[in-house]
């Protein structure tokens, strides 16, 4: 009997954020689904754990978690660890020594910012645009470059090393074109791990139905949008994650599990996350998305890739425009559109696997 393809995952699976957790078991468990044997890669770093930690215990600075706050966000972090215990990993590694890690058949690095030159603190890391990596082939899935911006160019240092893979794949059109641009070829635009293996939770059953609110530094506009769309349906507003004092409720403390529950169980989705956005695609739900400086880039292009933009609000958004996209059933091209990406990602994975 032939062994299975040895595939290491190189990702962000150990970030306190609900998106890159689900990105990174999916992906993993969708190539498992094939009969693979994929793994995530477990580097690890003092520095980087030093500086995520922080983040998760503080996550609205320049606002201060409360003391009230503070045991619910340490809660949530005890869950995210619970979780990551129980994803297949390969051998732990530190980030700055790849020598040390197996040798894969393959390495997809991807999805999630990995090429995020920005990122503060897994931004320039040469581990993920290739250098040192063990494998016998090495490819992307679904990288994104998250809010460098495609005008600044990608330096010919970081291009250079980009041209050791065999095969490049992103998630977003500011991605692409840095690739394209610099590489001067078009990679292939594939759909996040999330929307190509979309995940199964069970419907949370609340006292009372709700808006699920993903997301922090919303705009007052936004803020007063969704709020008096809520109000006028009757609807709970309810924040995961973070505290969002012009919530009703703010349930800090949830982990990944109940993440997918509680996005599944709810009326209307309100975020400016890109995997808020994600989640409520997947779960088809009524949804209004706000840009904001850190995430524009990922989820303007999302929804431009599946023909969603007009869920995207802004300070002209009017009540009779929250009202439908907030309280009316997905257009049914969004969900064809996916289908039809999902079918090319498949194509792309079945390319790069063969």
């Amino acid at each position: 009997m032939v062994a299975p393809q040895r595939i290491g995952v190189l990702t962000f699976h150990r970030c306190i954020n609900y998106g890159s957790y689900w990105q990174a078991r999916q992906l993993v468990e969708g190539l498992r689904a094939r009969g693979l044997d994929a793994v995530l890669l477990e580097h690890e770093s003092a520095r980087v754990n030093r500086l995520e930690w922080r983040c998760a215990l503080q996550p609205l600075l320049p606002i201060k978690t409360s003391a009230e706050d503070y045991p619910r966000y340490r809660e949530k972090m005890g869950k995210f660890f619970a979780a990551f215990d129980t994803l297949p990993l390969s051998q732990r590694f530190a980030l700055d020594a790849a020598e040390t890690m197996e040798i894969f058949d393959l390495i997809l690095v991807g999805s999630d910012e990995v090429w995020n030159l920005r990122h503060p603190w897994y931004g320039a890391v040469p581990l993920f645009y290739g250098d040192g990596l063990r494998a016998g082939k090495l490819a992307s899935y679904a990288a994104s470059f998250g809010n460098y911006p495609a005008g600044d160019g990608l330096d010919p240092v970081w291009a250079d090393k980009l041209r050791q893979f065999d095969a490049i794949a992103v998630r977003d059109a500011n991605s692409h074109r840095l690739v394209s641009e610099a590489l001067g070829f078009e990679p292939t635009l594939v759909l996040d791990p999330c929307l190509q293996f979309p995940p199964t939770a069970e419907p949370l059953v609340a006292e009372a139905p709700y808006l699920a609110v993903y997301g922090h530094g919303l705009s007052g506009w936004f803020r007063e949008g969704v709020r008096r769309f809520a109000e006028d349906k009757g609807l709970r507003l309810v924040s995961i994650g973070y505290r969002n004092d012009w919530a009703d409720e703010s349930w800090i403390e949830a982990g990944p599990e109940e993440f997918a529950r509680f996005i599944a169980g709810a009326s209307a989705v309100a975020t400016n996350f890109f995997h808020g956005c994600v989640f409520a695609l997947l779960n088809n739900k009524p949804f209004a998305a706000a840009l904001s400086d850190y995430r524009s880039n990922k989820v303007r292009d999302l929804m431009a890739t599946v023909g969603a933009e007009r869920h995207l609000a802004s300070a002209e958004t009017s009540a009779e425009q929250y009202a439908a996209i907030l309280g009316e059933a997905l257009d049914p091209m969004v969900a064809a559109r996916i289908e039809a990406l999902r079918v090319h990602s498949n194509g792309y994975l079945d390319h790069v696997l063969a």
